[in-house]
């Protein structure tokens, strides 16, 4: 009696099926984490300019611009990921608005914004709301 060793064609297939599922699913996976990687640039960028607007604000009661209080061009505030960050005034306080680049960025948040609107200043500390028009799967819980 004659013993066949390795594998069948039917056994190769079914192994080569399952790693493309894997893959794929990986693949998908990682493109969404790294958006929501480069979208974090953007909350890095406001995060700076708030303590500077709320401060200007609380001082002087308006909203500062470019080259005033501290805040520089918006091209400034720019990275890697992220074009431009402005401050502009808007309902309650002062709006900031981060502007993700039209290159350089995944294609899912190519040109999207995330704004951060001044709600409320208490004893000098202002309250920060978050809108994006980007995907909800790629922004942190305290923005959805």
């Amino acid at each position: 009696m004659k013993r066949h060793r390795g594998f069948t064609l039917i056994e190769l297939m079914i192994v080569v099926a399952i790693i493309a599922i894997l893959a794929s699913i990986a693949i998908s996976m990682y493109a969404d984490a790294t958006a929501k990687s480069q979208l974090s640039e953007a909350f890095t960028a406001a995060d700076g300019l708030k303590v500077d607007v709320a401060g200007y604000y609380n001082q002087v009661g308006s909203c500062p611009s470019a080259g005033v209080g501290g805040i520089q061009s918006a091209t400034s505030y720019g990275g890697r990921y992220v074009a431009s960050a402005t401050v502009t005034p808007g309902g309650a306080g002062c709006v900031i608005t981060a502007l993700m680049r039209s290159n350089t960025v995944a294609g899912q948040l190519r040109g999207k914004q995330v704004v951060f609107s001044m709600t409320a200043i208490d004893a000098g500390n202002a309250q920060w709301t978050c809108s994006s028009d980007a995907s909800p799967i790629y922004l942190p819980k305290t923005c959805q």
